[in-house]
């Protein structure tokens, strides 16, 4: 199985992608749609959520109910993201012990985590005169 993307861009820096049915933009510059990292960070915490929730159930919470996650990424002097925190709320009475234990079985789930690696790297192609 594969995941397939178009990313298509007529002209500045705001792209458009396509996803099976449905579009989404981003503006590497955030001035008409979230950004590259903001975007990213939103597909981190978007892939975290259900982790968290599978991760609750391996560990005895069936139900996490309500959850926030507050996702902050820190820039370095190059606006490269240098670190990633999430501050996690969630509605049910979970002691910390076992807030722990989900915590870590979540990002052993998390897709967005196990892709965010050294060695991921795309194989790229570059062809002119495309259009």
């Amino acid at each position: 199985m594969a995941k397939q993307v178009t990313t298509v861009s007529d002209e500045g820096y705001s792209a458009t992608n396509e996803i099976r049915d449905f579009e989404t933009t981003v503006d590497a510059n955030g001035e008409a749609a979230p950004d590259t990292l903001e975007t990213l960070l939103a597909a981190y915490g978007s892939c975290y959520v259900p982790a968290l929730r599978v991760g609750g159930q391996q560990r005895g919470v069936d139900d996490l109910g309500r959850i926030e996650i507050d996702i902050d990424g820190d820039l370095n002097d190059d606006d490269k993201l240098e670190s990633v925190r999430f501050d996690v709320r969630v509605e049910a009475d979970v002691d910390d012990d076992t807030g722990d234990e989900i915590i870590d079985r979540a990002f052993e789930l998390c897709k967005v985590h196990d892709a965010l690696k050294d060695s991921l790297h795309a194989d790229t192609t570059f062809e002119s005169n495309a259009f």
